[in-house]
């Protein structure tokens, strides 16, 4: 399950910028997470409690904002949404798609004390 390693990662993020603007408590994590990253949201939601617990973030909210995935389509000369990788173009039915968006995560916003 890589969604605790990822959430090691959020918390060390939220521990570095508590640090840089002196900040004490963490209410609300605020993610991106793009629908071609490969990450559970589900899972993160979970092990982001257990990752949170004894830190600035413990008790914290995770707002999980989904961005879809988007693709250019080299054969019609379209930039399109795709739900999934390997999917055809909505526009023309080719398979010569380039992903431009939606394989990224982040930290979109924090709400703090």
């Amino acid at each position: 399950m890589h969604e605790m390693a990822l959430c090691e990662g959020i918390i060390g993020i939220v521990e570095e910028e508590a640090r840089k603007r002196a900040f004490a408590k963490v209410n609300v994590v605020c993610l991106e997470i793009g629908a071609l990253s490969h990450v559970a949201p589900e899972a993160l939601q979970f092990c982001f409690e257990a990752v949170a617990a004894r830190t600035i973030a413990q008790g914290a909210k995770l707002e999980i904002v989904e961005t879809p995935g988007t693709a250019w389509c080299m054969a019609c000369s379209k930039s399109v949404e795709i739900k999934q990788r390997y999917e055809p173009c909505p526009s023309c039915g080719g398979y010569q798609l380039q992903v431009t968006g939606g394989e990224e995560m982040r930290v979109r916003e924090l709400e703090v004390d």
